[in-house]
């Protein structure tokens, strides 16, 4: 089970690793050695996010900065890197805002990308200064952006059920929309169900083979975010899901490469995200058309549920997958509108003159 899903994570991390080789051969040697030294640690999806911001971050130096300008990148040196000032990292958040790359596309950054970007900058000073290789840590004296929180978007109760009865029975489709329906309703079905039954992330659903699936148990096995593999469990609803499609994807040749796979497309391939989120999109646009519905939303869906009938935020941060609880309690523990209504009942403008009039009947 476990080497099934590794082959297919593998795959996808050898692409990235990649990508990190290219962008190492751009940039200053000393980025080179931090990516090795972070390479226990993180992902190749992380490590290749701080190179992409490195390499912005390198790339404004040598064009906006008086220190830095004209110089060749792969000339910088660790030493050189003393140069670098509070001030000129401040200057990148602020570039960062909307800039143009040499094709001419035009590039905007909101609050949470600055700060990714200033996350990547932190890594690598943090690094070079625990190494001994620079004197002090610049980058740790800038302030993270200020990030506005946005209103947690999910399904309620009703659009839950309205959700699964649309992706079940296709009815409210368009007629093409139907003609697809017939084909994959029960894939559909049994996706939609395991994304509000589990609060599965989106990739761990794409990577999902077979033999991960225990029905048994009611269980399947997954492999989260920085590669560690976990156990999750379903209820009686998702597994009777599961198994109206099990017998079709059985009967599926698949395509090379996608045989272990339990999601396939049309095309008999692995789905891809993109085209999970497609799928969640048509069901949801027609369902709540004024929420803008992600297959995360869904998770949010079920970490929100999970919540309300467990009042346990740890449980909830444990199956989701939280390495911090407060990323949980940020987004599940909020009061909502059910809880606000109910609180403005128990509030009385003119409570003695209630009593007055009930003492009066």
């Amino acid at each position: 089970m476990e080497k099934q899903n590794q082959d297919y994570f593998s795959k996808r991390d050898e692409k990235n690793i990649l990508k990190i080789r290219n962008l190492k051969m751009e940039l200053p040697f000393c980025c080179s050695e931090f990516l090795l030294g972070i390479e226990q640690n993180t992902t190749p999806l992380t490590r290749l996010g701080y190179a992409r911001d490195l390499k912005l971050f390198f790339d404004f130096l040598t064009t906006d900065t008086e220190e830095f300008y004209g110089r060749d990148i792969k000339s910088i040196k660790t030493e050189d890197l003393k140069k670098v000032t509070s001030t000129h990292i401040e200057m990148f958040l602020s570039y960062c805002s909307v800039y143009q790359q040499e094709d001419g596309t035009v590039m905007r950054n909101g609050e949470r990308a600055k700060a990714r970007k200033l996350s990547a900058i932190r890594a690598l000073f943090k690094y070079l200064f625990k190494h001994e290789k620079l004197d002090s840590n610049v980058a740790s004296k800038i302030d993270t952006p200020k990030i506005h929180e946005k209103p947690i978007i999910r399904l309620e109760e009703d659009e839950v059920r309205d959700m699964l009865d649309l992706s079940e029975t296709g009815e409210g489709l368009s007629q093409q929309q139907r003609n697809f329906h017939n084909h994959t309703k029960a894939r559909d079905y049994a996706m939609v169900s395991l994304f509000l039954g589990t609060g599965i992330r989106i990739s761990e659903c794409v990577g999902l083979n077979i033999k991960d699936i225990d029905f048994d148990n009611n269980a399947f096995s997954i492999t989260r975010k920085g590669g560690n593999k976990v156990i999750l469990y379903f209820n009686d609803d998702v597994k009777e899901a599961l198994l109206q499609y099990l017998p079709q994807r059985m009967e599926i040749k698949a395509e090379p490469g996608s045989e272990d796979a339990f999601f396939l497309s049309m095309q008999n391939k692995r789905m891809s995200v993109r085209a999970v989120e497609k799928l969640i999109k048509k069901y949801a646009s027609i369902v709540t058309p004024l929420k803008h519905i992600t297959p995360h939303k869904l998770r949010s869906t079920f970490g929100t549920n999970l919540y309300k009938q467990t009042n346990d935020i740890y449980v909830v941060a444990d199956v989701l997958g939280h390495k911090d609880v407060n990323t949980t309690r940020k987004h599940y523990a909020a009061m909502s509108d059910d809880i606000r209504k109910r609180a403005a009942t128990v509030i009385r403008l003119r409570p003695d003159e209630e009593k007055e009039a009930d003492s009066t009947l």
